[in-house]
């Protein structure tokens, strides 16, 4: 099987399974919004999830998935087995140690780290308060994922994805059950979903570990701080905490700059953070994920141009999800968050005010994107600086864009920011990568992405007049609200993939073979 064709499938499985998980992220999104609303205890939960799950991006899902997984790929495909698994089990003792270590740091340094990360916060001490506690309620959290993340790179590299992809099912469904069933049981309410949070962490681990030992891989403890991959490891790992995480560091900028912001604006910023991150947990990350053993394999074997063809298609497949994806949410946000959240503790104006946020956010689906799938190649080539040095200089700039649009935007103007620093993030990635290997089919790529751009003029009419043939600030008619969106987004994807194929452009191809595939399997 190609590269190629390996590259599909793998981000078809994922996506299957992450679509799974992103619906249940959604109805959890929707739950606690009904329960909860936007604004005292939203932002103050919000931001003391803000802490761990940031940690969990920087390090687990970031760093370490970018620095484990070339290395245990090579293990793996150049040792033998009993090598692997002698590996792989030495990264999880000393993890073990280590994220123990900084849970227990977090959880007593909590008030420390609150105060600063959230200034605004402590002119209501009483929001201050309740942030500190939950904080240090779900501060575990960190511990099991950085786990739960050291599997998936195992489980990746063996071509096993399923399994890490849903993982997530099982933090939102505890967190939702938590909400529903153990509110009532808290002086405050919204400690369940702090419950809910660290319940679903010990899940997600205690999921892989029976995965891992039918692939061959049962967990053991084994401490060698010694081993030769170790180091390897960590030297990779350290600067790549800043390269892979600048995003979500960008989002946690935003966050501590909205709690100066009128109260509601941490909540409006994630909810709207959460729905942006739909089509990019569905598809990007699914892509990167794919690409990412198959690059460290190239890149250890010396398959320079094998490399490049699996980049080149990476960023093209990335590109035709995103830019329609990035156009249905620009002209959706409003109907979205009004079906989806409005209701309860959530009226129309605090949906209008995510719609916002979202709107800015939208803009930069495709930069993001392109950001998650260039990263993992210079990581697979061993280079860990360049990734720092640009997301240093997107950094600065997000935090310069957000202090100059926060003022007349908002909280919109700190969406808007992120956005402007991916896009800079982006063009710097692209054009050492291009200095590093030299052209990987950027013609072909631009073309590529003009196609796309075409098709989704048309479909992005249809969804226009769509959303605009009903009134959405109407309370309830939720059934005729889902029904119009549904057939408004069904009608542009069907327009778009239409005219994709009139233009023909290579990824409907695959995407028809990757349907095809599984249905004939049926």
């Amino acid at each position: 099987m190609s590269e190629k064709r390996n590259i599909a499938r793998a981000a078809g499985v994922m996506g299957i399974a992450t679509i799974l998980s992103r619906i249940m992220g959604m109805v959890r999104d929707m739950v606690v919004s009904r329960l909860f609303g936007a604004g005292f205890a939203t932002d103050a939960f919000f931001a003391a999830f803000q802490i761990p799950n940031m940690l969990r991006r920087f390090f687990a899902e970031g760093a370490l998935t970018s620095a484990f997984v070339p290395t245990f790929s090579e293990w793996y495909h150049q040792k033998s087995r009993e090598e692997a698994r002698e590996l792989a089990n030495v990264c999880f003792s000393l993890l073990t140690v280590v994220m123990g270590l900084v849970t227990l740091l977090g959880v007593v340094f909590s008030p420390y780290i609150v105060s600063l990360m959230f200034p605004g916060f402590q002119t209501e001490p009483n929001k201050l308060h309740l942030t500190i506690f939950l904080n240090r309620l779900m501060f575990p959290y960190i511990f099991f994922i950085s786990l739960v993340a050291l599997c998936m790179g195992i489980l990746n590299t063996v071509r096993h994805f399923f399994t890490p992809a849903i993982s997530t099912v099982f933090l939102n469904l505890s967190m939702i059950l938590c909400a529903l069933l153990l509110r009532s049981f808290f002086e405050i309410p919204i400690t369940a979903l702090a419950v809910g949070v660290l319940v679903g962490g010990a899940l997600q681990l205690l999921l892989q570990i029976p995965v891992l030992y039918r692939k061959g891989f049962p967990l053991r403890l084994r401490f060698r701080p010694r081993h030769p991959a170790v180091k390897r490891i960590a030297l990779l790992m350290l600067p790549s905490v800043f390269g892979v995480g600048v995003y979500y560091l960008n989002i946690a900028v935003g966050a501590i700059l909205a709690s100066l912001l009128p109260q509601g604006s941490v909540s409006y910023l994630y909810y709207a953070q959460r729905l942006f991150e739909f089509p990019q947990g569905i598809f990007t990350v699914s892509i990167a994920q794919a690409i990412l053993p198959s690059m460290s394999r190239q890149a250890a074997a010396g398959e320079m141009e094998g490399l490049k063809e699996s980049l080149t298609f990476g960023l093209r497949l990335t590109l035709f999800i995103t830019i329609p994806a990035m156009a249905g949410l620009l002209l959706c946000t409003t109907p979205i968050f009004t079906l989806l959240f409005m209701g309860g503790a959530f009226d129309y104006a605090k949906a209008v005010k995510s719609a916002e946020a979202l709107f800015y956010y939208s803009w930069g689906l495709s930069f993001v994107a392109i950001v998650r799938v260039l990263v993992p190649a210079f990581y697979a080539l061993k280079d860990t600086r360049t990734p720092v040095v640009t997301a240093l200089v997107a950094f600065l700039l997000n935090v310069g864009f957000s202090l100059i649009l926060m003022g007349p935007l908002l909280h919109g103007g700190l969406a808007l920011a992120t956005t402007l620093s991916a896009l800079f993030n982006m063009l710097l990635l692209l054009y050492f990568l291009r200095k590093k290997i030299g052209p990987f089919g950027g013609k072909k790529i631009a073309l590529a992405g003009l196609r796309i751009l075409l098709a989704t003029l048309p479909m992005s009419l249809v969804v226009y007049f769509g959303v605009q043939s009903l009134d959405w600030s109407q309370p309830g008619q939720k059934l005729l609200k889902a029904g119009v969106l549904a057939v408004t987004v069904g009608a542009g994807i069907f327009v778009f993939y239409l005219f994709a194929h009139l233009l023909r452009c290579e990824e409907t191809t695959r995407v028809s073979e990757i349907i095809r595939r599984k249905f004939g399997k049926r």
